[in-house]
């Protein structure tokens, strides 16, 4: 090994030109006021003379003792080094770095090794070696830059491919593959390792861990059993990495990160060349050609690594200019106060690779143009970030001041970046916190003055910037409103993006950044092509300030990510959210305060192009509108079950409509029961008449037939909410004399209208592959269930007329015709009013009507205020009031049948059957009660508790309620409650107790 060198070894003339750093104690006066540093020194050196020669060469030179004590008074990390083995200090000393390097690498490669524990003892020695070695080169002023960043890669190959020698010979020996040529284990092993980022370029830092992707031919490889290929691969791979980065009592080789692999959350640690190429022909992002960029083969089959870079070259380099995946590239790395150009840079704590003006600026400044242009102009392919600065110039694409400044910040900031990781051997990037911290790396690059470095370092930041800022000034800002970074590439959180989405509300933002990422890696159907993940990205920034802005992030962000992955495109979707604020602050809205709309959206992701449609910013729908768009929708429909998947496209469209205009406050609780009832009353129509059809197309028709759909409940009563059923009863009459319908498989009325009735119901109820509209509930017909689906109109006037209970003409106050046959529509409609004005024993209905309140109080038991319907007092008292009146006065004031409960009471009200008191109760308990019940609805499936439910949803609750708070609602319902049950017990009776 290169360590064992000549004891009587003298000082190499390489270090004589070494400067020496700035120290706390007297420079002049080294015996006097020392140091920590010093006195370390001191310790070391009375450790022994033995192979010492150099080091006492050195200690006698005012330059390297200079050196020597800066080096132990600012990095515990290099003191410890050279304590630990005084002698190899001095062997380092008696030998040009770039030889030794030379040295060390050639052993970390040909040396071999029996087992696991001498191959990772071996390994760590050498970087020990190597650590030391370059440190003293870079601080004492005779290495630049390059030659340390090259350095280090040097040894990080040498000793990856020292792992991956003894991981091919181990498996060999085992019998798990069979290598062409064993004692030159790599060759033609068709397995290999791809340097990326600063390792593929040549260009790592201090301490940096090595990004690599593990890649294994199957089609021509050392393993020829296909079904143990892919396991043997991997057991491979995790030997490599354990030998590279398991900490022993001899530190660790080099930190491996194997996860810019594609897709590494759903790929295994090695990954075959086919399954590769597959991933970045398919899904490859802008983010991964901007790494690639730097791949280079570092270990194993450097041949095959080759071939399949070559095949990846159209990936990468596509042969347009590609401006439209710049905002996509550019959001890798993308800081507010970088893009706007303005805001001071805090030097205490700074990130000197991701922070504004940082490192990340300068690699992207390069890469970016690459990108657009390297395509097109081969010489912009290169992995080194400085040379290709050269070549911009060159090519006319920046001026040479440009490069000029770029590179000497390139180089300052390196420096201090590889100090901050020389302390103590961190893979950190901030500056100290402390003023003296931050002279202490000030120190280090040979300042004094702590103040000098200060400037000098806030000057390059700046420089950086200013380039930066210049070459995106025409991007449109993503995130400027974040205050921070935004950036969701590769597998690491970025700590800033996290800091950002916490300020942005989000309590769970590594969950953010592992969902975002996932978007970005393809996983749903709507990001898989490279332009709808282009457009992602574009609107990501917006869309988290959006969803930030709702009461509660996180979830408003899972229903978004429940939304996205069922979307079954996204380009189109992800530019009109981009393009449309207004659209992108609806959405948000919906999944900040509306969980039912939300799942309706995850679900049924099509109802967010209704939105798009120009009149949902006008006025509500009428029904001619609705009409001819059902209507044109149906005539499309090749067969009956199109024309189902249709009818339920066009009405979880408008139903999803209703709803947002609901929560927006766009439109008022009995406007919005108008318009669920219309729109269910146009499905009604159109379903019949479909219905109708299909029934013909088999059975003919029944001469003389004539059907009437009533709608009852509150479809009846244009009072619908947003899960409401629908309460039908479907009549029919036909010629006396017909026994059988005309067509080719003849069906007696009966069971005519009984297919017909069971048609529309499966019409409007049952799920077909668009989902389901409504639930059909057709037990209010005479006789409930135990009757014929369909009635004759006959058997409806003979059951009214004697066999009907107080209930179901109570039911029958509010009935409406809603579809079927116009004439006989109205003879429907007519014996409807006949019965309901029918004169009544009063007392007989008030008791009846008190009883069935008292039945159902007790079956639907509650003290809940926020169950509206049946809390005593609630809105089933007032309707009772309603139907109660109605059957007790429509004899003598017939105007006041009508099937919507306020406008019955409002009616009552102007016949004086209500008295002022009572009016004053009624008429804005049943409004409240409607505007509550019509919110609740639309926002959850379940009962509302104020206590646990999202803010957002209860500022609507509140706003809608005109109240000023919750607490002033909730005793507003109380207070209705009581007074309603009071006005029940004077109209109606008291309730049985």
């Amino acid at each position: 090994m290169a360590q064992a060198l000549n004891e009587d070894a003298k000082l190499d003339a390489f270090w004589l030109d070494a400067k020496p750093l700035p120290f706390l104690g007297d420079g002049d006066e080294l015996l006097i006021n020392l140091s920590e540093g010093r006195k370390k020194l001191n310790d070391l050196d009375s450790n022994g003379a033995n192979g010492l020669a150099a080091l006492d060469n050195a200690l006698a030179l005012p330059q390297l003792r200079g050196l020597l004590i800066g080096i132990c008074e600012t990095s515990t990390f290099l003191r410890d080094l050279m304590a630990k083995d005084p002698q190899r200090l001095s062997h380092i000393l008696s030998q040009r770095p770039d030889q030794r390097i030379a040295d060390l690498a050639s052993s970390a490669v040909t040396e071999k090794m029996s087992n696991e524990g001498e191959i990772k003892r071996h390994l760590r020695l050498i970087k020990q070696d190597a650590s030391l070695t370059i440190a003293l080169a870079d601080l004492s002023g005779l290495w630049s830059v390059k030659q340390v960043t090259n350095a280090l890669t040097t040894i990080a190959d040498a000793t990856l491919r020292g792992a991956f020698r003894f991981s091919l010979q181990e498996h060999d020996r085992r019998g798990k593959i069979s290598l062409p040529y064993p004692d030159d284990p790599e060759r033609d092993c068709g397995y290999f390792a791809l340097a990326m980022g600063k390792h593929g370029a040549g260009e790592l830092n201090y301490s940096s861990d090595i990004d690599l992707i593990i890649i294994y031919d199957g089609d021509n490889s050392c393993c020829s059993d296909k079904w143990e290929m892919s396991a043997t691969f991997v057991r491979m791979t995790k030997l490599i990495v354990k030998i590279m980065q398991d900490r022993t009592a001899d530190g660790y080789v080099f930190r491996t990160d194997l996860r810019l692999r594609p897709d590494p959350g759903a790929t295994p640690p090695a990954v075959s060349v086919l399954a590769a190429l597959q991933y970045y022909e398919s899904m490859g992002q802008n983010w991964e050609r901007a790494a690639l960029i730097k791949a280079r083969p570092c270990a194993g089959d450097i041949a095959a690594g080759d071939n399949f870079l070559t095949e990846i070259v159209p990936f990468i380099w596509r042969k347009y200019f590609d401006f439209a995946a710049l905002a996509d590239v550019h959001s890798i790395k993308r800081q507010i106060n970088a893009h706007k150009g303005h805001g001071t840079i805090a030097i205490k704590g700074h990130n000197v690779k991701l922070g504004r003006g940082g490192i990340r600026e300068i690699e992207f400044f390069v890469q970016t143009q690459q990108l657009i242009a390297g395509g097109r102009n081969p010489a912009l392919r290169g992995r080194e970030t400085i040379p290709m600065l050269s070549e911009l110039v060159e090519l006319t694409w920046i001026e040479p001041i440009a490069r000029d400044e770029l590179t000497q910040a390139y180089e300052f900031l390196r420096k201090v970046e590889h100090r901050i990781q020389m302390q103590r051997d961190e893979q950190s990037h901030l500056l100290p916190q402390s003023d003296e911290g931050v002279a202490e790396i000030g120190r280090m690059m040979g300042y004094a003055d702590d103040m000098q470095f200060k400037s000098d370092l806030r000057g390059w930041l700046e420089c950086v910037q200013g380039h930066y800022v210049e070459l995106f000034k025409e991007e449109q800002e993503l995130g400027a409103e974040t205050g921070g970074n935004l950036v969701f590439t590769g597998e690491d959180d970025d700590p800033e993006t996290l800091e950002t989405l916490g300020r942005m509300g989000f309590t769970t933002p590594t969950e953010v950044t592992k969902a975002i990422r996932s978007w970005h890696f393809g996983r749903y159907p709507a990001t898989r092509s490279t332009k709808a993940r282009e457009r992602l990205t574009e609107f990501t920034p917006d869309l988290l300030k959006a969803l930030g802005n709702t009461d509660n992030p996180d979830a408003a962000f899972i229903s978004f990510n429940a939304f996205l992955s069922a979307l079954p495109s996204g380009v189109q979707v992800f530019s009109l959210l981009r393009n449309n604020p207004q659209l992108l602050e609806i959405l948000a809205i919906v999944l900040g305060a509306s969980p039912r709309l939300a799942k309706t959206v995850a679900r049924r992701p099509r109802v967010i192009d209704a939105l798009l449609d120009p009149a949902f910013f006008g006025n509500m729908l009428e029904r001619d509108a609705l009409n001819t768009q059902l209507e044109r929708m149906l005539q499309e429909a090749s067969c009956y079950e199109e024309a189902l998947d249709g009818a339920r496209i066009f009405g979880q469209e408008q139903l999803f409509l209703i709803g947002v205009r609901i929560l927006m406050g766009s439109i008022s609780a009995s406007q919005a029961g108008a318009a669920y009832a219309m729109l269910a009353g146009v499905i009604v129509r159109h379903m019949l008449a479909f219905s109708q059809l299909e029934l013909e197309r088999r059975h003919g028709k029944i001469p003389g037939g004539q059907v009437a759909v009533i709608a009852m409940g509150k479809l009846g009563g244009r009072e619908m909410t947003a899960g409401s059923d629908l309460d039908l009863m479907l009549l029919y009459d036909h010629d006396k004399d017909v026994t059988m319908s005309d067509g080719d498989k003849p069906l007696a009325p009966t069971t005519y209208y009984a297919r017909l009735t069971q048609r529309l119901i499966t019409a409007l109820s049952a799920p077909t592959a668009e989902g389901d509209l409504y639930e059909v509930d057709f037990r209010l017909r005479p006789s409930g269930n135990s009757g014929p689906l369909a009635t004759s109109l006959t058997s409806f006037k003979n059951y009214h007329a004697k066999d009907a209970w107080t209930w179901e003409h109570m039911a029958m106050t509010r009935s409406r015709i809603v579809a079927g046959d116009a004439d006989f529509s109205a003879v429907v409609r007519a014996e409807i009013v006949s019965i309901l004005s029918a004169e009544r024993d009063k007392e007989k209905i008030r008791t009846d009507i008190a009883d069935m309140r008292g039945r159902l109080q007790k079956e639907k038991r509650t003290t809940d205020i926020w169950n509206i319907k049946q809390i005593p007092g609630g809105l089933v008292d007032a309707e009772f009031i309603a139907q109660g009146l109605q059957l007790i006065h429509a004899y003598k004031h017939p105007k006041i049948l009508h099937a919507n409960t306020a406008q019955a009471l409002q009616l009552c009200v102007e016949e004086g059957l209500i008295e002022v008191g009572d009016a004053e109760i009624l008429l804005p308990a049943i409004r409240l009660y409607h505007d509550m019940t019509q919110i609740v609805r639309v926002c959850l499936s379940e009962g509302f508790q104020p206590d646990a439910t999202a803010k957002a949803l209860r500022d609507v609750v509140v706003r809608a309620s005109y109240e000023p708070d919750m607490a002033r609602l909730e005793a507003r319902l109380i207070e209705y409650q009581d007074a309603v049950r009071g006005c029940f017990e004077r109209l109606m009776a008291p309730i049985p107790k």
